[in-house]
């Protein structure tokens, strides 16, 4: 019987969750989504000693932030709770136990001293790379060179010891990727991995596969730096007699500097200066704080859609997708086998594009709350229509305010340089006509305000197009912006000529 779809994203709350991390979760649940399967979250904490205080919040906090929902989890429970390996760790050393038993694994109580003398003895040896495996073990004070009433005594008497898979000498391991096909490696390149640690916890390897098994895990979709580690999980699936259940494997390419010169990281970005965390982070130890993408102003939505664009395509020309457009497109058999380059650039261009197709009174709703931190009453309705007035402009929602604080106070500072070279000749009394006319007329919708502005230029001899700009300036204190009678009229009469009298005023006092 075919089994139900199952994935699972499972970090280790070890800092602040990486752009590489939400994309690896990004295709776990788009993939669940697509099969109508589904998606766990699971925390995987067996090393203690790199465990951040905060990690894990911040990992549910993201993910949430970026629209990805998990069926089962560590938040949200489930039918295999708990979900954090540090409170599962009692039901590992059975299965390490049952590899003992049935020759696949061995007890090891060498110290740390025998195990760098060991290690350095093969490096004057000038072997490339020292490994605990079937040659060295030979030599080493494990339960397959004691005696068996030594390692009862040992074991009798607490000393410590880890315990480590047994690999066998000559065999083929044969991983079967969903992404990069057949991938073969002779046990002859792998070493003996510790399985279960002297401070009684899993190591990752035997915790990842007992909780795939346990939680039912159909797929396990993650990044190809775990990829050396597939057959050794493929032979403990094996050795614990589970191989007819094993999950299909999927490694996903790294995510690329924007050079393609290697893996990209938090260095990168600031160097570069982009984020490369989806919130911001403030490392509790040394209280630096790296930047995130919420905080610069990206709209969840549009992160989401660069990511999926980074590694997997779609086979069409079509760039703009929405969560459930992609979960419809979604395939692992059109994801990458090579890495995919980040582009800052085209970044800021996905996140320009939901702007302005995102509806003004959704961004009003944001906008909203900085206008009232600011100490500013203005009506819903007022704000909304200064979203759909400066929304092409904008590229990042955290522009909003320096697009558009115009409309909510009243402009203080002006370019006097701009200003010196603009205010000439017939100008000033354009200007004061135009006060005039403004304040006597009844229409103040945009197309009445165009109207009166030429038929007032007419009068002073002057062409529109030459007082355009320091009209702009004077009412809105800025060179540039969105449609110039458009914002007029939003602003409204009364506030619009006190604005101009008192520009002209400070204008008058320069010439």
């Amino acid at each position: 019987m075919e089994r139900k779809v199952r994935v699972r994203f499972a970090p280790s709350p070890t800092g602040p969750l990486h752009m590489g991390g939400v994309r690896t979760a990004l295709y776990n649940y788009l993939f669940a989504k697509k099969h109508g399967g589904d998606m766990l979250l699971r925390i995987e904490d067996t090393d203690q000693t790199r465990y951040v205080p905060g990690a894990e919040n911040y990992i549910i906090e993201s993910l949430a932030w970026c629209g990805i929902t998990f069926d089962e989890g560590v938040h949200v429970g489930g039918p295999h709770a708990p979900y954090r390996q540090s409170e599962r760790k009692e039901m590992y050393k059975q299965y390490a136990l049952q590899l003992i038993e049935s020759g696949h694994a061995y007890y090891a109580f060498d110290t740390m001293e025998e195990l760098d003398a060991m290690r350095e003895n093969l490096k004057a040896a000038n072997v490339a790379s020292p490994q605990y495996n079937y040659i060295t073990r030979e030599g080493m004070k494990n339960s397959l060179t004691l005696p068996s009433d030594e390692v009862a005594r040992r074991l009798a008497a607490g000393d410590a010891y880890v315990i480590r898979m047994k690999i066998p000498r000559k065999e083929e391991v044969r991983v079967v990727d969903l992404i990069r096909g057949n991938v073969l490696v002779q046990t002859s390149q792998m070493d003996d991995k510790v399985l279960f640690k002297s401070d009684g916890m899993p190591t990752y390897h035997l915790a990842n596969v007992v909780d795939d098994y346990l939680m039912k895990i159909t797929h396990v979709i993650r990044g190809e730096e775990w990829l050396p580690s597939a057959p050794l999980h493929v032979l403990l699936y094996r050795y614990l007699g589970w191989e007819e259940v094993m999950p299909q494997f999927a490694h996903l390419p790294l995510l690329l500097k924007p050079d393609g010169n290697g893996k990209l990281s938090k260095r990168d970005g600031d160097r570069l200066g982009f984020p490369v965390f989806p919130l911001q982070w403030q490392d509790p130890f040394t209280e630096e704080i790296s930047s995130g993408y919420r905080e610069n102003g990206y709209i969840p939505a549009a992160f989401i859609n660069m990511l999926a664009l980074l590694g997997w395509n779609p086979g069409t020309p079509q760039e703009i997708f929405s969560m459930s457009e992609l979960i419809e497109a979604f395939s692992i058999e059109r994801i990458s086998k090579s890495g995919a380059k980040f582009d800052a650039a085209k970044t800021k261009w996905f996140n320009q594009q939901y702007l302005r197709q995102t509806p003004s009174e959704d961004l009003a709703k944001i906008f909203a709350t900085e206008i009232q931190a600011k100490g500013f009453d203005y009506p819903i309705t007022y704000i909304q229509a200064v979203c759909e007035l400066v929304k092409e402009k904008a590229q990042f929602s955290n522009e909003f305010w320096s697009l558009a604080s115009y409309f909510f106070e009243e402009p203080n500072a002006f370019d006097m340089d701009l200003v010196r070279k603009k205010w000439k000749d017939a100008v000033p009394a354009f200007m004061a006509n135009l006060a005039t006319d403004l304040n006597s007329t009844a229409s103040f919708d945009a197309l009445s305000i165009e109207s009166l502005f030429k038929i007032t230029a007419e009068k002073n001899g002057i062409g529109a197009g030459a007082v355009m700009q320091i009209f702009r300036i004077a009412i809105s204190g800025q060179a540039a912006g969105p449609a110039i009678f458009e914002l007029t009229s939003l602003i409204g009469k009364e506030r619009i000529v006190k604005r101009l009298t008192a520009a002209i005023d400070q204008f008058n006092s320069i010439a």
